[in-house]
């Protein structure tokens, strides 16, 4: 959230309780997961890395919602680029969230399955969830919030410098991305492959590998094939 709001954000957050017992999701993470979501919790950035069906932004949001419930964050942020996986799909009417709305179904799907739908809702209501197209990140700080950039395959490597840029103090951030998904004109684009120098010089920032499938089995068979002929 932008710095000029954060004191108004902390007293809203402190007038709720925090929960006596463990939030219930809808959802169980499995053990995979659970250890994804200890390293997340140890480090400021990280990239959430698996293929189609991995449950990388799944695992995003209940982490975010988590750490909202808990009180150790004051406000989610969730943005993704629009890029079109194939054909354009043209002028769309509406104001920004309805223009914005059928890039960020499988979010708003994400946080349905997880929590009370109209819980969720309200949230984005009071802007507790604030979604924001990636376009306008640019100037935003964003300070006491878990921050989400899904589909980040789809973020240059200029863009991922700038939105990195715009993390403020307890504060994380989590990139959800897909390799074998970049609809770029050029995969050379993509800042994805970028974490793994990050990483490696700058601590706090971590890559996380997601292995298990959720879709129907033949789905990463399938998609192994596609690989190898691209390949």
């Amino acid at each position: 959230m932008d710095q000029n709001n954060t004191q108004e954000a902390r007293k809203k957050n402190s007038e709720r309780r925090k929960p006596k017992n463990e939030i219930t999701f809808s959802l169980s993470l499995n053990d995979e997961q659970k250890a994804a979501k200890a390293l997340v919790l140890e480090n400021e950035i990280t990239l959430l890395k698996g293929q189609a069906g991995s449950g990388k932004t799944l695992l995003a949001c209940q982490i975010a919602l988590d750490m909202f419930f808990n009180r150790k964050i004051e406000k989610i942020i969730i943005t993704r680029p629009v890029v079109d996986a194939a054909n354009p799909m043209g002028f769309l009417p509406g104001d920004i969230k309805a223009k914005m709305d059928p890039w960020l179904a499988p979010i708003y799907a994400n946080l349905y399955m997880l929590y009370n739908k109209a819980a969720v809702d309200k949230m984005i209501e009071n802007q507790d969830i604030e979604i924001i197209p990636f376009t306008f990140v640019r100037g935003r700080t964003f300070v006491d919030a878990c921050v989400i950039v899904d589909e980040c395959q789809n973020v240059s490597t200029k863009q991922t410098e700038m939105i990195i840029g715009r993390l403020g103090i307890n504060s994380k951030m989590m990139f959800c991305g897909d390799t074998s998904q970049i609809d770029l004109k050029t995969k050379k684009e993509s800042g994805i492959d970028f974490f793994k120098i990050l990483e490696a010089r700058v601590p706090g920032v971590k890559v996380i590998t997601l292995l298990k499938n959720h879709r129907n089995p033949i789905v990463p068979l399938i998609l192994k094939v596609y690989e190898e002929y691209e390949s």
